[in-house]
């Protein structure tokens, strides 16, 4: 087992393209190359996580925020993320973050979240745009299933429930092989005329590597015509925050009281109460407040999130109850995500998670 073979399963599962693009994830320290003796899935890779990885054996550490953020000049052992870097270097403990492109995933640190709420009917709250593409490509009628196939097992062709998708328009190709070609059909030197199918699918763009090998595959012709054209479109399943709705509606101090539970906080910075039950709830992992139009614009009856600041509590406008649970707490069930994942594609693998509390944040 190489610390690659970890890294590629979790960019299959959140690739580094959704990411934001001040964000700063994949691998921090250490070599891909190397052989991996264990995994530790954490929060924050501080010097602390650092020295349990070493301790218990394992010499790669995935977190979810990267130590090493924003640019830096030095590697300083007077402040933490310096000290942190120089243990992992020191010891060879390879750290790789997994961020806002796990954020950006529906099922990932919000998805989390809401299994915890018993979210139903969940959609992104803020779909992110560009994220598909469409394929034409032009296939002798007798083929066309066959390529069609090929594209929809290499992921083409999902549009919110329905798989398989595609439009299929009759025409006619022409051609003329040249010297050293090899035609599927039609002879050299001599243009040809052929039924062909457009056949055209939308792909997420992250598929687009597998989705032409599976086309080159299929095809007959020794030189296949496609095109492949960028989308405006926004991807449902890819974006910022979640929205969904509880089971059954509950009394506004229930649910503050069930959202204390549920993430273990003994205290809440919270919006007036609205004088309504609330069913819809809107989410977002960590620092969120760029959503709260965006769950008022969809009827949330509450946004959970954290980090808000005292004028972005005036945002909710007396139309939802806001609330900031802490951005540890909204993002603690991410350890759990990260080792249930990764457990599940290497069930024979040390895939541990770490025992400390990672949390700057005291209340009393």
């Amino acid at each position: 087992m190489r610390i690659h073979d970890i890294i590629q399963e979790l960019e299959r599962w959140a690739p580094r393209s959704w990411q934001e693009s001040y964000d700063n994830a994949g691998l921090i320290t250490g070599d891909a190359a190397w052989d991996c003796t264990g995994v530790l899935c954490c929060l924050d890779a501080t010097e602390a996580v650092i020295e349990e990885a070493i301790q218990r054996g394992c010499n790669l550490v995935v977190a979810h925020h990267p130590i090493l953020f924003g640019g830096i000049k030095r590697i300083d052992p007077r402040h933490y993320v310096g000290r942190a870097l120089i243990r992992s270097i020191r010891y060879d403990v390879a750290i790789y973050a997994i961020h806002t492109n796990l954020d950006n995933l529906l099922e990932g640190v919000n998805g989390a979240m809401a299994d915890r709420l018993g979210l139903l009917n969940r959609s992104v709250l803020m779909p992110k745009s560009q994220q598909l593409k469409k394929l034409n490509t032009y296939v002798p009628a007798a083929h066309v299933d066959a390529v069609a196939n090929a594209l929809f097992a290499a992921g083409a062709g999902h549009i919110g429930r329905y798989d398989q998708c595609s439009f299929r328009q009759a025409g006619e190709g022409s051609f003329r092989a040249l010297e050293g070609a090899s035609p599927h059909v039609g002879k050299l030197g001599v243009q040809h005329r052929e039924p062909e199918w457009k056949l055209e699918v939308l792909y997420p763009a992250t598929l687009e590597s597998s989705l032409l090998a599976a086309l080159r595959s299929a095809h007959p012709y020794e030189e296949v015509a496609y095109d492949l054209v960028a989308l405006s479109n926004t991807h449902p399943s890819i974006g910022s925050g979640l929205i969904g709705e509880l089971p059954e509606a509950l009394p506004e101090e229930e649910f503050l009281g069930r959202i204390k539970s549920i993430f273990g906080v003994v205290s809440l910075r919270h919006t007036a109460t609205i004088g309504r039950a609330i069913r819809r709830v809107a989410l977002c992992g960590g620092a969120g407040s760029f959503l709260i139009s965006n769950s008022l614009d969809q009827n949330a009856d509450a946004f959970l999130t954290a980090d808000l600041k005292y004028h972005e509590f005036f945002e909710a406008d007396n139309r939802l109850l806001l609330v900031d649970l802490g951005h540890y707490e909204s993002e603690q069930y991410t350890i759990d995500l990260l080792q249930a994942f990764l457990a599940e594609k290497f069930p024979t693998f040390a895939i541990l998670k770490t025992g400390l509390i990672t949390n700057p944040v005291r209340y009393r």
